[in-house]
Protein backbone atom coordinates (compact mmCIF):
# COMPACT_ATOMS: atom_id res chain seq x y z
CA UNK A 1 0.00 0.00 0.00
CA UNK A 2 1.42 3.43 -0.83
CA UNK A 3 1.41 6.53 1.77
CA UNK A 4 0.17 9.94 0.46
CA UNK A 5 2.42 11.57 1.76
CA UNK A 6 6.01 11.08 2.58
CA UNK A 7 7.41 12.97 5.50
CA UNK A 8 11.16 14.57 6.26
CA UNK A 9 13.68 11.70 7.17
CA UNK A 10 14.40 12.65 11.16
CA UNK A 11 18.22 13.45 11.42
CA UNK A 12 20.62 11.72 14.49
CA UNK A 13 20.20 14.20 17.33
CA UNK A 14 23.61 13.45 18.86
CA UNK A 15 26.53 15.57 19.00
CA UNK A 16 28.03 15.84 16.13
CA UNK A 17 31.98 14.38 15.29
CA UNK A 18 34.02 13.84 18.56
CA UNK A 19 36.80 11.48 19.38
CA UNK A 20 36.37 8.25 20.55
CA UNK A 21 38.88 6.32 22.95
CA UNK A 22 42.12 5.30 20.82
CA UNK A 23 42.85 2.44 22.70
CA UNK A 24 40.95 -0.87 22.66
CA UNK A 25 38.94 -2.45 25.06
CA UNK A 26 40.21 -4.84 26.98
CA UNK A 27 36.48 -6.29 28.35
CA UNK A 28 33.67 -6.21 25.97
CA UNK A 29 30.53 -7.83 26.63
CA UNK A 30 26.92 -7.15 27.01
CA UNK A 31 24.86 -7.56 30.48
CA UNK A 32 21.28 -8.93 30.64
CA UNK A 33 19.04 -7.71 32.76
CA UNK A 34 15.72 -8.96 34.57
CA UNK A 35 13.89 -7.37 31.89
CA UNK A 36 15.96 -8.76 28.89
CA UNK A 37 17.67 -5.81 27.92
CA UNK A 38 20.82 -6.06 26.69
CA UNK A 39 23.60 -3.21 28.58
CA UNK A 40 26.93 -3.20 26.20
CA UNK A 41 30.29 -2.63 28.57
CA UNK A 42 33.92 -1.81 27.50
CA UNK A 43 36.39 -1.79 30.06
CA UNK A 44 39.42 -0.17 28.96
CA UNK A 45 42.83 -0.07 30.80
CA UNK A 46 44.01 -1.86 34.55
CA UNK A 47 44.01 0.11 37.35
CA UNK A 48 46.67 0.22 40.08
CA UNK A 49 46.17 -1.15 43.22
CA UNK A 50 44.52 0.76 45.68
CA UNK A 51 42.39 2.82 42.95
CA UNK A 52 39.06 2.61 41.99
CA UNK A 53 37.93 2.59 38.35
CA UNK A 54 35.90 5.62 36.62
CA UNK A 55 32.23 4.56 35.47
CA UNK A 56 31.25 6.67 32.33
CA UNK A 57 27.72 7.42 31.83
CA UNK A 58 26.61 8.88 28.60
CA UNK A 59 24.11 11.73 27.56
CA UNK A 60 21.04 10.88 25.52
CA UNK A 61 21.00 9.46 21.78
CA UNK A 62 24.75 8.66 22.75
CA UNK A 63 27.10 5.85 23.33
CA UNK A 64 30.22 5.78 25.49
CA UNK A 65 32.29 6.65 23.22
CA UNK A 66 31.98 10.69 23.50
CA UNK A 67 34.20 10.21 26.47
CA UNK A 68 36.93 9.16 23.87
CA UNK A 69 39.40 11.90 25.44
CA UNK A 70 38.25 10.92 29.45
CA UNK A 71 39.01 7.46 28.62
CA UNK A 72 42.61 7.97 27.23
CA UNK A 73 43.75 9.93 29.43
CA UNK A 74 43.11 7.42 32.30
CA UNK A 75 44.35 4.87 30.81
CA UNK A 76 47.37 6.91 29.37
CA UNK A 77 47.38 7.33 33.51
CA UNK A 78 47.61 3.84 34.14
CA UNK A 79 43.95 3.44 35.59
CA UNK A 80 40.50 1.47 34.48
CA UNK A 81 37.85 3.17 32.80
CA UNK A 82 34.64 1.63 32.27
CA UNK A 83 32.04 2.42 29.82
CA UNK A 84 28.41 1.80 29.27
CA UNK A 85 26.24 2.02 26.58
CA UNK A 86 22.53 3.21 27.82
CA UNK A 87 19.99 1.09 27.27
CA UNK A 88 18.20 1.54 23.25
CA UNK A 89 21.69 3.35 22.83
CA UNK A 90 24.56 2.77 21.10
CA UNK A 91 25.14 -0.82 21.34
CA UNK A 92 22.73 -2.19 24.20
CA UNK A 93 19.27 -3.30 22.96
CA UNK A 94 16.05 -1.87 24.32
CA UNK A 95 14.67 -4.64 26.86
CA UNK A 96 10.77 -4.27 27.78
CA UNK A 97 10.50 -2.04 30.89
CA UNK A 98 9.45 1.49 30.74
CA UNK A 99 12.35 3.81 29.94
CA UNK A 100 13.10 5.60 33.36
CA UNK A 101 16.37 7.25 34.11
CA UNK A 102 16.46 5.41 37.72
CA UNK A 103 15.91 2.17 35.40
CA UNK A 104 19.30 2.84 33.60
CA UNK A 105 20.91 3.73 36.68
CA UNK A 106 19.95 0.12 38.06
CA UNK A 107 21.32 -1.32 34.48
CA UNK A 108 24.99 0.71 35.40
CA UNK A 109 24.83 -0.67 38.67
CA UNK A 110 24.24 -3.83 36.75
CA UNK A 111 27.40 -3.83 35.28
CA UNK A 112 29.69 -3.17 38.03
CA UNK A 113 28.22 -6.27 39.83
CA UNK A 114 28.63 -8.08 36.24
CA UNK A 115 32.48 -7.19 36.32
CA UNK A 116 33.01 -7.23 39.68
CA UNK A 117 33.43 -3.83 40.50
CA UNK A 118 32.48 -2.78 44.20
CA UNK A 119 33.45 0.57 44.04
CA UNK A 120 33.90 3.24 40.97
CA UNK A 121 34.17 7.24 40.24
CA UNK A 122 30.94 8.08 38.45
CA UNK A 123 31.63 10.59 35.38
CA UNK A 124 27.83 11.30 33.82
CA UNK A 125 27.10 13.75 31.24
CA UNK A 126 23.27 14.95 30.39
CA UNK A 127 21.35 11.83 31.14
CA UNK A 128 24.18 10.32 32.00
CA UNK A 129 24.73 12.71 35.11
CA UNK A 130 20.88 12.65 36.25
CA UNK A 131 21.93 8.40 36.45
CA UNK A 132 25.29 9.47 38.67
CA UNK A 133 23.36 11.77 40.85
CA UNK A 134 20.77 8.75 41.67
CA UNK A 135 23.68 6.09 42.08
CA UNK A 136 25.23 8.88 44.61
CA UNK A 137 21.91 9.09 46.15
CA UNK A 138 20.58 5.67 46.28
CA UNK A 139 23.37 3.07 46.52
CA UNK A 140 26.38 5.61 48.33
CA UNK A 141 28.61 2.78 48.86
CA UNK A 142 29.35 1.50 45.47
CA UNK A 143 30.17 5.36 44.49
CA UNK A 144 33.61 6.51 45.06
CA UNK A 145 33.48 9.86 43.87
CA UNK A 146 30.99 12.15 40.81
CA UNK A 147 31.70 14.16 37.82
CA UNK A 148 27.88 15.58 37.31
CA UNK A 149 27.83 17.34 34.19
CA UNK A 150 25.25 19.06 32.47
CA UNK A 151 22.16 17.64 34.96
CA UNK A 152 19.05 18.42 35.68
CA UNK A 153 16.65 17.80 38.23
CA UNK A 154 13.15 18.43 36.08
CA UNK A 155 11.87 18.60 32.40
CA UNK A 156 12.18 22.23 33.02
CA UNK A 157 15.71 22.71 34.10
CA UNK A 158 16.38 22.26 30.56
CA UNK A 159 16.05 25.55 28.65
CA UNK A 160 14.20 25.86 25.09
CA UNK A 161 16.26 26.18 22.59
CA UNK A 162 14.66 27.92 19.04
CA UNK A 163 17.09 25.37 16.64
CA UNK A 164 15.62 22.22 18.95
CA UNK A 165 12.26 20.74 19.14
CA UNK A 166 12.02 18.15 21.35
CA UNK A 167 8.23 17.04 20.53
CA UNK A 168 8.67 17.94 17.51
CA UNK A 169 11.40 15.78 17.02
CA UNK A 170 9.58 13.10 18.45
CA UNK A 171 6.80 13.53 16.40
CA UNK A 172 8.79 13.26 12.95
CA UNK A 173 10.11 9.98 14.10
CA UNK A 174 7.00 8.78 14.62
CA UNK A 175 5.74 10.01 11.39
CA UNK A 176 8.56 8.46 9.91
CA UNK A 177 7.89 4.87 10.96
CA UNK A 178 4.37 4.82 10.57
CA UNK A 179 5.71 5.89 6.37
CA UNK A 180 7.90 2.82 6.88
CA UNK A 181 5.55 0.31 8.36
CA UNK A 182 2.54 1.38 5.83
CA UNK A 183 5.31 -0.38 2.89
CA UNK A 184 5.37 2.31 0.91
CA UNK A 185 5.29 1.51 -2.94
CA UNK A 186 9.02 1.42 -4.72
CA UNK A 187 10.65 1.60 -0.59
CA UNK A 188 12.49 -1.64 0.67
CA UNK A 189 12.13 -0.33 4.52
CA UNK A 190 15.32 -2.54 5.52
CA UNK A 191 17.37 -0.49 4.07
CA UNK A 192 16.20 3.30 4.62
CA UNK A 193 18.03 4.75 7.20
CA UNK A 194 16.71 5.29 10.03
CA UNK A 195 14.58 2.53 10.60
CA UNK A 196 11.04 2.16 11.75
CA UNK A 197 12.41 0.84 15.04
CA UNK A 198 14.96 2.89 15.25
CA UNK A 199 13.05 6.17 14.71
CA UNK A 200 10.30 4.79 17.09
CA UNK A 201 13.20 4.98 20.04
CA UNK A 202 14.39 8.18 18.75
CA UNK A 203 10.86 9.30 19.47
CA UNK A 204 10.68 7.20 23.48
CA UNK A 205 14.54 8.65 23.99
CA UNK A 206 13.07 12.69 23.42
CA UNK A 207 10.28 12.18 25.34
CA UNK A 208 12.16 10.54 28.03
CA UNK A 209 13.99 14.20 28.61
CA UNK A 210 10.36 15.99 27.44
CA UNK A 211 8.29 13.91 30.59
CA UNK A 212 11.83 13.39 33.31
CA UNK A 213 13.42 13.48 35.59
CA UNK A 214 11.68 14.40 38.70
CA UNK A 215 14.08 14.71 41.39
CA UNK A 216 13.69 16.86 44.68
CA UNK A 217 16.22 18.72 44.91
CA UNK A 218 16.91 18.21 48.71
CA UNK A 219 16.70 14.56 48.57
CA UNK A 220 20.39 14.86 47.08
CA UNK A 221 21.09 16.23 50.73
CA UNK A 222 21.79 12.25 51.11
CA UNK A 223 24.81 12.25 48.78
CA UNK A 224 28.37 11.96 50.87
CA UNK A 225 31.00 11.46 48.15
CA UNK A 226 32.91 14.45 46.76
CA UNK A 227 30.96 15.94 43.93
CA UNK A 228 32.11 18.01 41.29
CA UNK A 229 29.08 19.90 39.24
CA UNK A 230 30.13 21.27 35.79
CA UNK A 231 28.04 23.37 33.15
CA UNK A 232 29.02 25.19 30.22
CA UNK A 233 28.50 29.05 30.38
CA UNK A 234 26.15 28.68 27.23
CA UNK A 235 24.91 25.18 28.44
CA UNK A 236 20.94 24.47 27.82
CA UNK A 237 20.46 23.67 31.26
CA UNK A 238 19.19 26.30 33.24
CA UNK A 239 21.67 28.18 35.59
CA UNK A 240 19.33 28.11 38.35
CA UNK A 241 18.93 24.41 38.12
CA UNK A 242 22.73 23.88 38.01
CA UNK A 243 22.96 26.29 41.25
CA UNK A 244 20.34 24.02 43.09
CA UNK A 245 21.98 20.73 42.65
CA UNK A 246 25.21 22.23 44.06
CA UNK A 247 23.56 23.76 46.78
CA UNK A 248 21.90 20.63 47.85
CA UNK A 249 24.84 18.24 47.96
CA UNK A 250 26.81 18.55 50.84
CA UNK A 251 30.52 20.48 50.06
CA UNK A 252 29.78 19.98 45.98
CA UNK A 253 32.37 21.87 43.78
CA UNK A 254 30.02 24.04 41.41
CA UNK A 255 32.65 25.02 37.89
CA UNK A 256 30.87 26.69 34.94
CA UNK A 257 33.53 26.05 32.21
CA UNK A 258 33.71 29.69 29.96
CA UNK A 259 32.60 30.13 26.41
CA UNK A 260 31.43 26.06 26.64
CA UNK A 261 27.91 24.89 25.70
CA UNK A 262 26.03 21.64 26.95
CA UNK A 263 28.21 19.46 25.45
CA UNK A 264 31.64 19.33 27.50
CA UNK A 265 32.98 15.67 26.88
CA UNK A 266 33.86 17.41 23.40
CA UNK A 267 33.70 20.78 23.55
CA UNK A 268 35.48 21.17 26.87
CA UNK A 269 38.13 17.93 27.29
CA UNK A 270 40.80 19.24 29.03
CA UNK A 271 38.49 21.22 31.62
CA UNK A 272 36.20 17.97 31.97
CA UNK A 273 39.84 15.52 32.25
CA UNK A 274 41.05 18.51 34.87
CA UNK A 275 38.14 18.17 37.20
CA UNK A 276 37.99 14.16 36.95
CA UNK A 277 41.65 14.21 37.77
CA UNK A 278 41.40 15.98 40.47
CA UNK A 279 38.43 14.01 41.78
CA UNK A 280 40.38 11.22 41.90
CA UNK A 281 43.39 12.46 43.62
CA UNK A 282 40.94 14.19 46.48
CA UNK A 283 39.23 10.43 47.25
CA UNK A 284 42.94 9.13 47.09
CA UNK A 285 44.57 11.00 49.36
CA UNK A 286 41.88 10.77 51.97
CA UNK A 287 42.75 9.24 55.17
CA UNK A 288 41.31 5.23 55.06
Amino acid sequence: MSHPTAPVPPQPHFPSYYLRPTVAPRVARRVRTADNAQIAAFVYGVGRDGTDPVLFLHGNGEEHGIFGVQINGLVGDGRCAIGVDSRAQGASTRGCAALTYELMAADALAVLDALGVRRAHVAGFSDGAIEALLLARDHPERVASVLSMGANLTPEGVLAEDDWDMEGTAEQCEAWAAWLEDDPEGVDPTIVTPSANAARTTAELMRLMLDEPHIPAESLGAIRCPVTVMAGEFDCIDPDETQRIAEAIPKARKVVVPGADHVLPKCAPDDVNRELFSLLRLVESAPC
